[in-house]
């Protein structure tokens, strides 16, 4: 019963009064509507200028606009301190979709489309939340600040990492990120390592004249599964999965050369440095020529302790908003929470319901956005 009550509370917009629901659904889809591709650098801008434009009525709210290398943000706050109590955070750029998902539309309680859970619902719910801030007096205003990013889906350098180290801090920080309404406060960090291996060239027909460093690779990696076996089931360990192999030029000949490329996801409790150097130790030859170890991209885990209290915060606000105990748990993919966790500032991913995430069928449950948005503005004490 409360949750059909909250979805169609009334909010004020331009002197009209409406459905918070009717508005999540509509902010949603004009932000799906726009081809925000980070990968592709597509489109990133207008999606900024969307929320400048839905923001322009609000002069209390202050926009501070920040660019990186094409990756546009925004910060929206209500005073000129860069610190405050929470940061919401939102990253509006998505992967590539096909043609029809950039037109969101509702089935069953449900929106459909690029980015409606991964993250633009969020967003949609942020946008709401700093109007109603903006129409509070000033001593009622809440202390936070909210980020809009365009570069989380390729890796967030640009963006919310840049922010941290301009000084936007907080003693809690929160990525909207689609949890089902659940507390992520742990995530693993990522390593893309590329294993260059040189081999001795001879013909196919007389292998033992050459050294064939697709054979030496195959060993090497058998020897790191002995390290980091695939597991198969979900589970709290470092995982190392093979993505790219690359390696000859012809049918009958040994190749000069071979590299394998590797994904792994290493938990806070190893640490990236220990993961680098069993994978040295398992591709190490007794012979030249030897292998060279490339780190091709390395990225910090999500490590805010469960027993952190500024999250029993989200516990009780999620409770008393609407009666629903949020769990805590830990994840396997990474989100821009870890800057601010890295730097020792407490950070989750915490957002609303839904499915789908990088697939053809994402969706985001509309109940699900208006939940989120009562549990937000319980937390920030509306």
């Amino acid at each position: 019963m409360l949750g059909l009550l909250l979805q169609y509370s009334q909010v004020y917009r331009k002197g009209f009064c409406v459905s918070i629901r009717t508005s999540l659904v509509d902010l949603t889809s004009r932000l799906v509507a726009i081809p925000s591709v980070s990968a592709e650098k597509r489109d990133l801008q207008p999606v900024i200028d969307l929320v400048v434009a839905e923001l322009a009525d609000y002069p209390a709210a202050l926009l501070h606009h920040r660019d990186a290398n094409v990756y546009p943000m925004l910060v929206v706050n209500f005073n000129q301190e860069l610190r405050s109590d929470l940061i919401l955070n939102a990253h509006l750029d998505v992967v590539p979709a096909r043609p029809e998902q950039w037109q969101a539309f509702e089935r069953d309680g449900k929106l459909y489309g690029r980015g409606t859970q991964d993250m633009k619902g969020s967003a949609a719910v942020y946008i709401e939340i700093i109007k109603e801030i903006a129409q509070l007096p000033a001593a009622q205003r809440p202390s936070v600040s909210f980020q809009f990013v365009t570069d989380e889906e390729i890796g967030g350098a640009n963006g919310t990492a840049l922010l941290r180290d301009e000084g936007w801090q907080a003693n809690l920080f929160i990525a909207g990120e689609p949890t089902n309404l659940n507390i992520c406060h742990g995530a693993k960090g990522i390593l893309w390592l590329a294993v260059e291996q040189p081999g001795v060239p001879a013909h196919g027909s007389r292998p033992w004249e050459g050294v064939n460093p697709i054979e030496r690779l195959a060993s090497g990696l058998g020897r790191l599964y002995d390290y980091y076996p695939t597991p198969a089931q979900e589970i709290w360990r470092t995982t190392v999965t093979p993505a790219i192999i690359k390696g000859g030029d012809a049918g009958n000949r040994i190749p000069a050369n071979a590299q394998l490329n590797l994904d792994i996801r290493w938990t806070p409790e190893e640490g990236a440095d220990a993961v680098i150097d069993n994978v040295k130790q398992a591709f190490a030859t007794t012979s030249e020529p030897n292998p060279n170890v490339q780190i091709l991209h390395r990225g910090t885990a999500l490590n805010t302790p469960a027993e952190e209290p500024n999250l029993q915060r989200i516990v009780d606000a999620q409770q008393t908003s609407l009666g629903r105990q949020a769990q805590l748990f830990r994840e396997h993919f990474g989100s821009d929470a870890r800057f601010y966790s890295d730097a020792g500032i407490p950070a989750v991913c915490w957002g609303p319901e839904g499915a789908g995430l990088h697939t053809d069928d994402e969706w985001v449950s509309i109940d699900g956005l208006v939940n989120y948005y009562q549990a937000v503005k319980a937390l920030l004490g509306m």
